[in-house]
C-alpha cells in the first residue's frame, strides 16, 4: 500500500514543506496543526553578546523589533534555510550547521558569549569550554485542531511528518479526541526526541538519520516508495 504524506508544521515552514515533497514527486497535505505567535522578550546589553545562536528561521521572523539592535552580531544558525531568513534580515551569517544546534554549538569559537533566540519549546544545549550563552524567548507555538485533516488519517494511507516535540504530543492527543486509530497510522519524525513525544501503540514510527529537513524528507521519499508514490 502506497502512503500519502501529512505534514502539519507552521508556515512558513510548512509551505516550504509542501514544495520540497512535491518537487520530488510525492504526494502531500499540508495542514498547520499549529501557529507562530511572538512573545515580548528583553534584549541584553548588546555591547555584551558576541554572537546570536539561532535554532529556527522562527527566531529572525518572529524575533520583533530587539532584532534591529543585534544585527551586527554574526550568527550561528541551525541550517541553510535558518541562515537564509538571517541574510535576509540583514544579518551576516558565521556558520550554518547541518546537524542541529548542538553540533553547531560545539563549532563556535572560543572565547564566545551567545544570545540564543529561541521559542519556548527548545532542545537543551551544553556549551563547549570558553563558549557561554543566554536564552531570549521570542516566540511560542499556539496548537491548532487537527479536524480537517481526520478522513485522510483514518483512511490508513497516511504517513505523518512531525517536526517538533510539541506537534507530536498535540498530534497524538487530537488523534484520540477524533477517536482515530494510532495503529492505522504511520509517523516520520525529526529526530528520538519528537518520535518519544508522539507516544506508542503507531503503525510505525520512523526517525530521520539526521535532525534535518533533507534526512527527513528522504526518508518519507523511501518509505513512499520513490516518486509517482499517491
Amino acid at each position: 500500500m502506497s502512503l500519502h504524506l501529512i505534514a502539519l508544521r507552521p508556515e512558513p515552514g510548512l509551505a516550504a514543506t509542501l514544495g520540497r515533497a512535491r518537487a520530488m514527486g510525492l504526494a502531500i497535505t499540508g495542514q498547520a496543526l499549529s501557529e507562530i505567535r511572538p512573545v515580548a522578550w528583553d534584549c541584553p546589553d548588546p555591547a555584551g553578546i558576541d554572537g546570536l545562536l539561532i535554532g529556527s528561521a522562527n527566531a529572525i521572523l518572529h524575533g520583533g523589533q530587539h532584532l534591529a539592535r543585534l544585527t551586527d552580531k554574526p550568527v550561528y544558525a541551525v541550517g541553510e534555510a535558518t541562515a537564509a531568513a538571517a541574510r535576509a534580515a540583514g544579518f551576516a551569517v558565521a556558520l550554518a550547521g547541518r546537524g542541529g544546534l548542538q553540533a553547531v554549538l560545539d563549532a563556535v569559537p572560543a572565547p564566545c558569549h551567545l544570545l540564543r533566540v529561541a521559542g519556548e519549546e527548545h532542545v537543551p544545549l551544553v556549551p563547549p569550554p570558553g563558549v557561554t550563552f543566554e536564552e531570549a524567548i521570542a516566540y511560542r507555538s499556539a496548537m491548532l485542531p487537527l479536524d480537517p485533516a481526520a478522513p485522510l488519517l483514518a483512511s490508513g494511507e497516511a504517513l505523518v511528518l512531525l517536526h517538533s516535540a510539541a506537534t507530536a504530543a498535540h498530534f497524538a492527543a487530537e488523534c484520540d479526541r477524533l477517536g482515530l486509530l494510532r495503529s492505522a497510522i504511520t509517523l516520520a519524525a525529526l529526530g528520538p526526541r519528537i518520535a518519544a513525544a508522539a507516544g506508542a501503540g503507531w503503525g510505525a514510527i520512523h526517525t530521520a538519520p539526521r535532525p534535518d529537513e533533507t534526512a527527513l524528507m528522504q526518508l518519507a521519499f523511501d518509505l513512499c516508495g520513490g516518486a509517482g508514490s499517491t
